[in-house]
């Protein structure tokens, strides 16, 4: 990847090897700091979902603020969740709540024998740790 460059409007892009570009906007110091080391040790669909748990009424633009990337990438990934049964969207006015089906076992052969909602356990801070 090269280096990240921010424009006056606040987004940020790379490029790769290949001259593909992404952007990201809002990205926080924490989201910025784990982008410019190049990976994470978990997937944005972990970082979606996690953002998901905390706030079940949460916007795109929130989301994608928090895990570091375009609001059009959340709704991808929040349509491979559903798609996947792990999520399900229900309309409440003009905002999307969210469920998440935690009994689902995770995808990978590794992780096989563990839920969504093990995960999402693991990873979720304690209410006093955030305050």
């Amino acid at each position: 990847m090269y280096p990240m460059s921010e424009r006056s409007d606040g987004v940020m892009r790379t490029k790769d090897e290949e001259g593909l570009e992404t952007a990201s906007v809002g990205l926080g110091s924490r989201a910025s700091e784990e982008a410019a080391h190049g990976w994470t040790f978990l997937s944005n669909h972990a970082h979606v979902l996690l953002c998901i748990a905390r706030d079940r009424d949460a916007r795109l633009r929130d989301i994608a603020a928090e895990v570091g990337i375009t609001e059009r990438a959340v709704q991808r990934i929040l349509g491979e969740l559903e798609d996947a049964g792990v999520v399900v969207r229900e309309r409440r006015g003009r905002r999307n709540h969210y469920e998440i089906d935690g009994e689902i076992p995770l995808r990978h052969p590794l992780e096989a024998h563990r839920s969504i909602g093990d995960l999402l356990d693991l990873l979720r801070q304690p209410s006093s740790a955030a305050e």
